[in-house]
């Protein structure tokens, strides 16, 4: 390779992760994206059950306090997933990114008071410091390190699923299937929620899908897929008909957004994942 052809690589320093995701992690527990608080006040606007605008009125006063007062806005203060997006031309220096990363997450979660939640799946033993992480990495064009902080409610996560479909039942029985998702989970994921919704690749790839789904914007449309958009229309629509609301007090508003990603899966296959995010819908990103 020529000279003129080399890409100049950029260093970046593990003490800098670790800064950022700690940073990262404690903003996203304490303050909702702006487009989530926006979407949740439309929401208490558009709502007709007394009881469920009871209870929006009373989760925009939780976001309120929580952003002045500097308090987690859920005591769940979640499984720290983090998406890294690592340029190819960045050189990590210093240490191990990995562990930066996790030292990021430790650090969070003690200097922000934040709940540790992980324990040992058999003894259930508290981890101590709300690690290990779990850590999504894709490698991309560029000298820039993208990251994404994600803490992850346990009571939402548990009304997620993931199925294999049989295949004839097309893109109808898909729309059912998410719908009565949202219908069995009942008021159990907090309503008002957010849906991610990965179809196809394999089992674990429909998992990824549907949970990088969820860090799309509210209000943002699908503009690769105009199949998927007029998919994601569908669902909240039949989502809110089905008359669960706010926390489960009943009325209109049962999800605020949906949002489906999908790639191409074996023939033989039709994997779907539908990944629920309660009305504390947050995350935090930085480039580097």
């Amino acid at each position: 390779m020529g000279v003129g052809t080399m890409s100049r690589v950029r260093e970046i320093s593990v003490e800098t992760v670790t800064a950022t995701v700690r940073d990262l992690f404690v903003a996203a527990n304490c303050e909702l994206n702006q487009d989530m608080e926006n979407a949740l006040a439309r929401a208490a606007e558009e709502e007709v059950s007394p009881l469920g605008r009871y209870a929006l009125a009373k989760i925009l006063e939780n976001i309120n306090v929580a952003r002045q007062d500097k308090l987690p806005l859920c005591q769940d203060t979640g499984l720290a997933v983090v998406f890294v997006e690592m340029g190819q031309d960045v050189h990590m220096v210093g240490g191990d990114f990995s562990e930066a990363v996790q030292e990021g997450v430790r650090q969070a979660y003690r200097e922000g008071y934040l709940r540790k939640s992980l324990c040992d799946p058999l003894s259930r033993k508290n981890t101590g410091d709300n690690t290990p992480a779990v850590i999504f990495t894709e490698l991309v064009p560029g000298d820039r390190l993208k990251l994404i902080a994600m803490p992850k409610g346990g009571g939402s996560e548990n009304m997620s699923s993931s199925a294999m479909l049989v295949p004839a039942v097309g893109e109808a029985g898909i729309v059912d299937h998410v719908v009565a998702c949202v219908q069995k989970a009942g008021s159990n994921p907090c309503p008002p929620v957010v849906l991610g919704v990965g179809i196809g690749g394999s089992l674990e790839m429909s998992a990824l899908l549907a949970k990088k789904a969820l860090l799309r914007q509210i209000g943002t449309a699908n503009d690769r897929d105009e199949r998927l958009a007029a998919m994601e229309r569908e669902i909240l629509e039949k989502i809110n008909r089905l008359g669960i609301g706010p926390q489960g007090y009943g009325g209109r508003v049962t999800a605020l957004a949906v949002f489906v990603e999908m790639m191409p899966c074996h023939i033989a296959s039709l994997p779907v994942t539908v990944n629920i995010q309660c009305h504390v819908a947050r995350h935090r990103e930085a480039v580097i």
